[in-house]
C-alpha cells in the first residue's frame, strides 16, 4: 500500500550527536547577520522539521550554529562517518530511480568528493547537495518511498513532497536559489541562507551530478590545448610539452588543473594556499611535486620543459606572490588562468595576499567587513601583476569563476571591455569567449556523463570501450582529441568517488553512446547507469561571463536558454531535473538547468535517450546559431538534414558596414560609430 501514512517526517528520536573526524575540511563561518527577530525566524524554519518534543533541546544547538557558522546545519542529524556511495542494490526503494539518486548523494558528500563534507557543500566553496542535515534526511525518506509514477520536489533543499505524476514524468524536479529579480543580490541571498530558505547549489552539487574533479580534468585539458594550438603554435596533433601553465585553486574543481595539465603534457605551477587541498591532490596522485619556494617551483618547471617532459608542481602559498616574483624575475609564462572560487570572493573563495589562510578564516569569523577590504586590495595587486605579465606576452584567460567580475567590483574599472559597465565582458578572454565556445559548445561538443550504478569497476572498463568504439577520431579534430581522453581515461585514474566518466561528444556522439549502454544493461552486460553531463556545457547554462560569453547578439544577459532546456528536459520526461540559480559565477550572475537520466535497458530508455539527448544540445546549437555564431549555425544545418522533425530559425547576417552608413545618415551618430 502506497499510503500507509498521511505523510513522511522525521523520526521522533533524537540521534547522538555525531564524532567530527579529524583532518576533514570544515567551511569557514558564513557571518551572521540576522536582527533578533529574523534569527527567530529562522529557528522557527528549522524547528518545523523536526517533532514538538525535540524543540527544546535543539532551539539551543541551532542558534549557536547560526551564530558561529552562519547557517544553521543542524549537524546532530548528520549520519556517522563517511558517506559514500553503495552499489545501487543496497539502498532502499520502490524503483530504480529513486535508489539511484541516493548513491548520487551520497557521492556528493563523501569524504573523498566533499569540499566541506560535514556543512554539505560538495564543491566551489558553497555549492551545497541541500541547506543541512535534516534535508537530507527527509530527503532520503521520500527517496525510499518514490514509486515509479510520483515526483519528488525539491526546492532549495527542502523536499515539498511527492506528487502523483506518471511513468513519464521525471522522478525528481529540483530548484535552486531562484530568487525574485530585485532580491537576486549576494546581500539578500545570504540572508535568505541563514533564514534556511535558499540553497546555492551550484550546479551538479545541488542537482545530484558532481562525479568529482574528473570532469573539469577533462574541461581544462580540452582548453589548455586549444590555447596552445591558438596562442603557442603547438600542432593540431602536438601537445603542451616544453610549455609552461600556471594557475591557483587545488579546491574540488580547481584540483583538476595539474592532472589536466600533465595529461596535456605541460608544465605547470598551481598555487593553493590551503594544505589540505595541496595534500588531497598529492595523495591521489594529481600533483607531483610540492613545494613553499617560489623559485624552486619554477627551477624544476624549468628543468622538466628542457626535458620535454609534464610536471605538476603545486606551490603552497599566494598566487599573486607568484606572478609578482614572475614580473620583478622576468619569468615567463606562456598560458595563465586562476580558478579560485571567486563566484564567493567575500566568503572565503578567494584569500587576500596579506593574510594566511589560517588568518583568512579567523578574519573571516571576527572581522568580515575588514576581509572584505583586504580582498579587495589584493585584486587590484593580482590585477596589477596579470596586466604587466599580458603586456609581456602571457595569454591569460579567466576560467569563468569571476575572476575578471570580482576584479571588475573591486574597483578595477579598466579591466571592462567597453569601458562603462561589465555586459560586453572583460578586455581579457573568458576560456568559453576564446575557446571552448567557439572550438567545442557552438558545434554542439559538451561533457557527457555517466555513472556505473553498480559500483563496479569493470562496468566502468566496459562502458570506456564502449564509448570509444562510437567515437570515429578522424570526423574532426574535436573527436581525435575526445578519442584519446577516452583511449587513455583508466591509464590516467581519474575517477575519485563513484565509477564515473565524463567525455565531450556532440549530440550525435552522445546518442550513440548511450543507446549502445542501454543495450548493454539490457544484455546484462552492466548493471544500471545513470547519464547526465556537466554544466560547462552547450544548452544547460545561461551565464554571461561563462558559457554564454561568446554570445555577442545582447542575449547574453537573458536566461530564456536554460529555462527552456530545464522545461524541455521536463516535458520529456527526463529522470531528474534541475534549475539552478548562480552556478559557477555566483548569484544572479548565471542560471542553469541540469538533468540526470537513469537507463535500465528498456524500451522506455532508448525512446527517451532519442527524445532527451538531442533536445539538451540542439537547444542551444539552436540559440547559439540565432546569435549569428558562424560554427553553430553550421551545426544546426547539420543536425536539421539528420534529425527528422527538427526545423529551427536561421540568422540573416546584416551587412555591418551597411547598417553602419544607415544610422550615419540619420545624422549625429558618426561621433559615436
Amino acid at each position: 500500500m502506497k499510503n500507509k501514512a498521511r505523510h513522511i517526517s522525521l523520526d521522533a528520536v533524537l540521534p547522538e550527536y555525531p564524532e567530527f573526524q579529524e583532518g576533514i575540511r570544515r567551511a569557514p563561518d558564513r557571518g551572521y547577520t540576522l536582527t533578533p527577530e529574523k534569527t527567530v525566524l529562522a529557528l522557527q524554519n528549522a524547528l518545523r522539521y523536526v517533532p514538538e518534543e525535540m524543540h527544546e533541546a535543539l532551539a539551543p544547538e541551532f542558534l549557536e550554529e547560526l551564530r558561529t557558522r552562519g547557517r544553521i546545519y543542524a549537524y546532530r542529524f548528520r549520519p556517522q562517518g563517511d558517506l559514500k556511495a553503495k552499489p545501487i542494490d543496497e539502498y532502499k526503494g520502490n524503483c530504480l530511480e529513486g535508489k539511484a539518486f541516493q548513491v548520487m548523494i551520497d557521492n556528493n558528500l563523501c569524504f573523498d568528493i566533499a569540499l566541506y563534507p560535514y556543512e554539505l557543500v560538495t564543491y566551489g566553496e558553497t555549492g551545497q547537495v541541500c541547506q543541512n542535515w535534516l534535508q537530507y534526511r527527509l530527503i532520503k525518506k521520500y527517496l525510499e518511498e518514490l514509486h515509479d509514477d510520483q515526483t519528488l520536489v525539491v526546492e532549495s533543499g527542502h523536499p515539498l513532497g511527492l506528487f502523483p505524476s506518471s511513468k513519464e514524468a521525471p522522478r525528481v524536479i529540483i530548484t535552486n536559489a531562484m530568487m525574485v529579480g530585485m532580491f537576486d543580490t549576494q546581500h539578500d541571498w545570504h540572508e535568505a541562507m541563514q533564514l534556511g530558505v535558499a540553497n546555492y547549489g551550484q550546479m551538479t552539487a545541488g542537482g545530484w551530478m558532481y562525479i568529482g574533479p574528473q570532469g573539469i580534468v577533462h574541461g581544462t585539458f580540452n582548453t589548455l590545448l586549444n590555447a596552445g594550438r591558438m596562442k603557442l603554435g603547438v600542432p593540431a596533433d602536438g601537445d603542451l610539452k616544453g610549455h609552461l601553465f600556471v594557475s591557483s585553486g587545488l579546491g574540488g574543481m580547481s584540483g583538476a588543473q595539474p592532472k589536466a595539465a600533465e595529461i596535456a603534457g605541460a608544465a605547470a605551477i598551481i598555487a593553493e594556499v590551503d594544505a589540505s587541498r595541496i595534500e588531497t591532490r598529492r595523495s591521489q596522485g594529481w600533483v607531483q611535486k610540492v613545494t613553499e619556494s617560489i623559485p624552486e617551483a619554477f627551477k624544476w618547471a624549468h628543468e622538466a620543459m628542457e626535458r620535454k617532459e609534464p610536471v605538476s608542481i603545486a606551490y603552497h602559498g599566494n598566487v599573486v606572490d607568484l606572478l609578482e616574483y614572475a614580473v620583478k624575475h622576468n619569468e615567463h609564462i606562456e598560458l595563465l588562468s586562476d580558478q579560485t572560487s571567486c563566484h564567493a570572493v567575500y566568503d572565503g573563495g578567494y584569500c587576500p595576499v596579506t593574510l594566511t589562510f589560517e588568518q583568512r578564516t579567523e578574519m573571516l569569523h571576527k572581522n568580515p567587513e575588514k576581509f572584505r577590504e583586504e580582498v579587495d586590495e589584493s585584486l587590484k595587486r593580482h590585477f596589477k601583476a596579470v596586466k604587466e605579465l599580458v603586456g609581456r606576452g602571457t595569454y591569460f584567460f579567466d576560467y569563468g569563476n569571476a575572476f575578471m567580475k570580482a576584479i571588475y567590483d573591486a574597483g578595477v574599472s579598466e579591466i571592462s571591455r567597453n569601458g562603462i559597465d561589465d555586459k560586453d565582458g572583460f578586455i581579457w578572454p573568458s576560456y568559453v569567449e576564446d575557446i571552448m565556445g567557439p572550438m567545442l559548445f557552438d558545434f554542439g561538443y559538451g561533457p557527457f556523463r555517466w555513472v556505473c550504478l553498480s559500483g563496479k569497476h569493470e562496468d566502468l572498463v566496459k562502458t570506456d570501450h564502449a564509448a570509444m568504439d562510437c567515437i570515429d577520431p578522424n570526423r574532426r579534430g574535436q573527436d581525435r582529441d575526445n578519442y584519446n581522453w577516452i583511449r587513455d581515461a583508466e591509464k590516467n585514474a581519474l575517477v575519485v568517488g563513484t565509477q564515473a566518466r565524463i567525455l565531450y561528444q556532440d549530440a550525435m556522439g552522445r546518442l550513440r553512446i548511450a543507446l549502445r549502454f542501454n543495450e548493454m544493461v539490457r544484455n546484462g552486460e552492466v548493471g544500471p547507469i545513470m547519464l547526465g553531463r556537466d554544466h560547462h556545457d552547450v544548452s544547460g547554462t545561461d551565464s554571461p561571463f561563462r558559457e554564454t560569453s561568446n554570445i555577442k547578439d545582447g542575449s547574453n544577459v537573458m536566461a530564456d536558454m536554460a529555462v527552456q532546456c530545464f522545461a524541455g528536459n521536463c516535458a520529456r520526461g527526463m529522470s531528474l531535473v534541475a534549475l539552478h540559480n548562480g552556478g559557477g559565477v555566483g548569484i544572479g550572475k548565471a542560471i542553469n538547468g541540469g538533468f540526470g537520466m537513469v537507463i535500465d535497458g528498456s524500451e522506455a530508455s532508448d525512446r527517451r535517450i532519442r527524445e532527451m539527448l538531442l533536445w539538451d544540445v540542439n537547444n542551444g546549437i539552436a540559440r547559439r546559431s540565432w546569435a549569428r555564431n558562424e560554427g553553430a549555425v553550421e551545426a544546426i544545418r547539420r543536425e536539421m538534414d539528420r534529425t527528422p522533425g527538427l526545423r529551427v530559425t536561421l540568422p540573416v547576417f546584416a551587412d555591418e558596414k551597411l547598417v553602419r552608413e544607415a544610422l550615419n545618415e540619420q545624422g549625429g551618430a558618426s561621433d559615436k560609430l
